[in-house]
């Protein structure tokens, strides 16, 4: 079997043996694109149910939290849609600014 002709004969019309061939030839071959960008990806949470979640609060405390405006930087709000970048939020309310003792 070679390589090259095989490459052009489309799926559908490839054998089980073929497909295998040419799943183990080219599987070390490729290497994965953009490895940077899946050690970097980012967690999201969403809600307040998601606030309340990731600092381990009450509903009634993350919508004061949200609305402290503390961790506006990590919110964006579509409507009623909330998406929360937990990395960032988390970074933005250990910033003391002051307060209760």
């Amino acid at each position: 079997m070679e390589i090259q002709e095989l490459l052009k004969k489309p799926l559908f019309q490839l054998t089980t043996e073929e497909f295998l061939f040419i799943n183990n030839k080219t599987s070390n071959e490729i290497t994965p694109i953009n490895t940077d960008q899946n050690t970097q990806s980012k967690k999201y949470v969403y809600g307040i149910k998601g606030i309340a979640t990731l600092f381990g609060c009450s509903k009634p405390t993350a919508n004061r939290l949200k609305k402290s405006k503390k961790i506006d930087a990590a919110i964006t709000q579509i409507g009623r849609k909330i998406i929360v970048d937990a990395d960032l939020a988390m970074k933005l309310a250990k910033v003391e600014k002051g307060g209760r003792k």
